[in-house]
Formats: C-alpha cells, structure tokens, sequence
C-alpha cells in the first residue's frame, strides 16, 4: 500500500494550474508589406490630462490592407518620450515600427539639480551663516 502525500499532491496541482494559466510572453512582431500607407488621418486632440500625453493614431495592418488605429491617450513615463508609431519604407517594402518609450536624454529632473544634495539643508536653519555651528 502507498500513502500520498496530500501536501506534495497540492503543490503538483497548483503547479500545473499556474502553468496553464500564465500569461504568454509578448514578442515583437516585425510588418512588412509592398503597399504604402495611406495618408494619416487628421484627428482631433482631446484635452489631455496632467500626467498623460497623445499617442498619435496610425495605419496598422490588418492582413490584407491598411486599417486607421485612432489616437489616444497615454500615462506619461517621466524621463522619457513617447515615440509613435510609423512606417519605414526600404526595398520597396514598407515597415512598420510600433509606438515605443524612448529615454529622453534632455530630461531634466526638477528634483535633482547638479551639486544638489536634499538632506544638504536639513537641520541647518539655526546655523545660517555660521560656519560649522559656532560663534
């Protein structure tokens, strides 16, 4: 007679139920079509809200032709800059690169000034002007 071992067989099984249902890895899928887009469509901005920015809308690829993905809005990542989407043409062929974030190398902190210290300050108010707390 075996004996299981009711705490192994729960660890298998939930093991097996998270495999199941993990989220799928996300690859970038490269588009390459021989037929050019279109125009882009003119959209109007809405009002965008602090903390957000316009993600422009662009011609995607459907499979068999060109469709519109309109515009929206998007969580600003501080530091960065928002690079749309666009179509590349080499060869005769057209590509398209999706919208991606890009470290912005003229970001400036307003947090952090060069030769800023936060804690520089702290706890020398009663010492302005006195060099090293002594009269």
């Amino acid at each position: 007679m075996t004996h299981s071992n009711p705490l192994r067989n729960l660890f298998i099984s939930l093991s097996l139920a998270a495999g199941a249902f993990a989220a799928p890895a996300y690859a970038q899928i490269n588009i390459n079509v021989s037929l050019a887009p279109p125009a882009p469509q003119y959209e109007v901005m809405p009002t965008i809200p602090s903390g957000y920015i316009w993600a422009p809308g662009y011609w995607g690829w459907s499979g068999e032709r060109h469709v519109w993905v309109r515009g929206r809005t998007i969580a600003q990542r501080e530091g960065y800059r928002w690079q749309p989407d666009r179509w590349d043409e080499r060869d005769h062929k057209y590509y398209r690169t999706a919208g991606y974030w890009e470290r912005d190398n003229d970001y400036k902190n307003p947090g952090k000034h060069k030769g800023w210290d936060k804690d520089h300050d702290k706890g020398n108010s009663a010492n302005k002007g006195n060099k090293g707390g002594k009269d």
